[in-house]
């Protein structure tokens, strides 16, 4: 079995010190008067996050408090794997991997990570419980920065579960990228994966039989095509041009949060008030978690590699899942229809939740972590 090595976050002073005077040396550009969001990160939250990050966040708390959950590191094909290991409570927990995505980390389950592995401390059924094993995807954090396609990083993760950690077979679980990843590990390795739950099951790319889709499924792709005018800028660049960007985010940090936090306003349903959904602490512990590692470029490199095995090989997470899959639709996601996720996945289970984001595991933990219990002990059949 691979070496396991516990791991502990130590940034340097000066690291910190640099970030400190960047922050100082600011050049701020000319902004629209009472832009809003409507042109992208709204300035005046800008300004005030970017005050906060200078005057009143404190790292080394949120670093402690990191440390304070067991991670790890092992090398897998050469690549080192960054993950937090956590058992539950009871005699025979089931053992879950969860997956991040694109712009957070493993960061995104720090507040469910009690929830699913001492459930009866939440009001719960302590025989409810997981065995959780976090890791950072590939090119994101404390990971190696090597940007990979989920394909490629699904193998590692069966890996990790199977030779490294030595489960026999697991659940996995995740959002955005750690959906694709999650279904490519179900469609690799459905021997290892009992069953997996996911937050979205892939959209329309313009390759599917327009004949053949329902009057729904025909309605989310007009959806999905002008979301992507509107708001797929992001994915058109980190797709093809990455490194040009990447010189920029890796270089100024009130540009990567800016580049970031966008994000999370527009895949939370763009509210009026970002805060309403997550603390400024949650969102520059985030971001940090890219400035000490410098992954942002290999982070957004990741869609480049993915998309060149989309269109070339093909990729496994498109072929239809048949383990038994469970799907939440939380607010912020893109509206699919049963219909869709019935072409994608073998759905048992399908919920649209009223709370929460395309971070639901951030800000509705209780209820993301209720969706999987619920699913896992008792629909993944």
């Amino acid at each position: 079995m691979a070496e396991i090595t516990p791991f502990k976050i130590a940034v340097p002073q000066e690291v910190l010190n640099d970030l400190s005077t960047r922050l100082q040396q600011t050049r701020w550009t000319d902004e629209p008067e009472n832009a809003g969001w409507n042109y992208g990160t709204n300035p005046t939250y800008l300004r005030e996050l970017v005050a906060y990050w200078q005057h009143q966040y404190d790292w080394r708390a949120q670093e402690e408090a990191l440390n304070k959950l067991p991670q790890f590191k092992t090398t897998i094909d050469g690549v080192a794997i960054h993950f937090i290991h956590v058992r539950g409570k009871s005699k025979n927990p089931k053992p879950l991997i969860l997956t991040h995505g694109w712009p957070d980390s493993f960061y995104r389950f720090h507040k469910v990570i009690p929830m699913l592995t001492d459930p009866a401390s939440y009001g719960g059924d302590a025989a409810q419980d997981f065995d959780l094993v976090i890791p950072s995807i590939p090119g994101f954090g404390f990971s190696d920065s090597v940007p990979q396609s989920s394909d490629k990083t699904a193998i590692l993760w069966a890996k990790l579960m199977t030779e490294v950690l030595g489960y026999q077979s697991f659940y996995a679980a995740g959002g955005d990228i750690g959906s694709t990843i999650s279904k490519s590990l179900a469609n690799q390795f459905p021997s290892l994966v009992s069953a997996i739950h996911i937050t979205d099951v892939g959209y329309p790319n313009g390759r599917e039989d327009w004949a053949t889709m329902s009057a729904p499924e025909q309605e989310f792709g007009r959806f999905i095509q002008q979301w992507f005018f509107a708001e797929g800028a992001f994915n058109l660049i980190q797709t093809t041009k990455p490194q040009t960007l990447g010189y920029g985010l890796n270089d100024s940090p009130v540009g990567l949060a800016s580049w970031i936090v966008e994000k999370f306003h527009g895949w939370s349903g763009k509210p009026e008030n970002l805060d309403d959904h997550f603390t400024k602490d949650v969102l520059l512990t985030n971001i940090m978690i890219y400035w000490i590692t410098q992954t942002i470029n290999t982070s957004i490199r990741t869609y480049a590699e993915e998309s060149k095995v989309a269109w070339t090989t093909g990729l496994k997470s498109e072929m239809k899942v048949e383990v038994p899959t469970g799907v939440s639709l939380f607010p912020g996601e893109a509206p699919f229809p049963i219909e869709w996720v019935n072409r994608k996945v073998n759905v048992q289970q399908f919920n649209i939740i009223e709370k929460g984001s395309h971070f639901a595991a951030l800000d509705a933990p209780d209820l993301f972590s209720k969706e999987l219990s619920d699913f896992f002990y008792n629909r993944s059949k």
